[in-house]
């Protein structure tokens, strides 16, 4: 049986990813989740303590398959589409999947002004940090403007209604984006917005999303907006 850890699921956007992909693939997995506490390497971190065993970066997403460990979202992602080929996690058509690997390592090593400004929070309803956010963050502009290209052109060469028609691994790399833009309300064109919704739609993002907000785990050092979880920034 794979073993999948991950971090709290109301802040671990790396880990929502492959989470959601297993879950929406009907693959079977047993979840570990390893509550953030700290992430400083001194010995008194729970979750270093118990990550850090297992793979060298000592992060979550960690998939686990009997001796093999594969650490990294992007390397996860491709161990799965090779050991389960019959799921297409990939694209089936030869320049689509090129086209998909091609937008999930743009967002592996970009989007970096919204990742680091609105981090995923998917409990809570920000939509005045938000427009502070736009008013005043000209690099998030310019990150959601590419992906209203990029999701655009998308949709409209494959039909939908995800990216690239069916669900791949481009619309769980792309899920957690999605939870960043619905909570802090960043204004997106009619047809995105749509998307956007038929991701939150989708049945693995939708139990990922429920089991994160059951959780109820303010964790103050990952939430630099908010003094406590009933408290919104304004």
């Amino acid at each position: 049986m794979l073993k999948l850890y991950i971090g709290n699921k109301n802040y671990s956007s790396w880990s929502m990813r492959p989470w959601v992909l297993l879950r929406q693939a009907g693959i079977e997995f047993d979840e570990i989740m390893v509550r953030f506490d700290s992430f400083a390497d001194d010995g008194h971190s729970t979750f270093k303590n118990t990550v850090k065993p297992l793979s060298p970066t000592g992060k979550v997403p960690v998939l686990v398959d009997g001796d093999l460990v594969v650490w990294d979202t992007l390397a996860i992602a491709e161990y799965l589409a090779e050991q389960f080929p019959d799921q297409a996690l990939w694209p089936r058509a030869k320049a689509a999947r090129a086209r998909a690997r091609s937008i999930c390592a743009e967002m592996h090593a970009g989007f970096t002004a919204l990742r680091g400004n609105c981090p995923m929070n998917i409990e809570a309803s920000l939509p005045q940090v938000g427009a502070l956010i736009w008013r005043d963050k000209p690099a998030v502009r310019a990150d959601v403007a590419r992906l209203v290209t990029m999701w655009q052109a998308l949709l409209d060469e494959h039909g939908g209604p995800l990216l690239f028609g069916e669900f791949s691994i481009a619309d769980a790399y792309y899920a957690p984006v999605c939870m960043r833009l619905k909570c802090y309300a960043l204004p997106l064109p009619a047809p995105i917005a749509a998307y956007v919704d038929r991701v939150c739609a989708l049945s693995g993002v939708k139990q990922w999303m429920n089991e994160a907000r059951a959780e109820k785990d303010f964790l103050d050092f990952e939430e630099p907006y908010r003094l406590s979880a009933a408290a919104p920034a304004r």
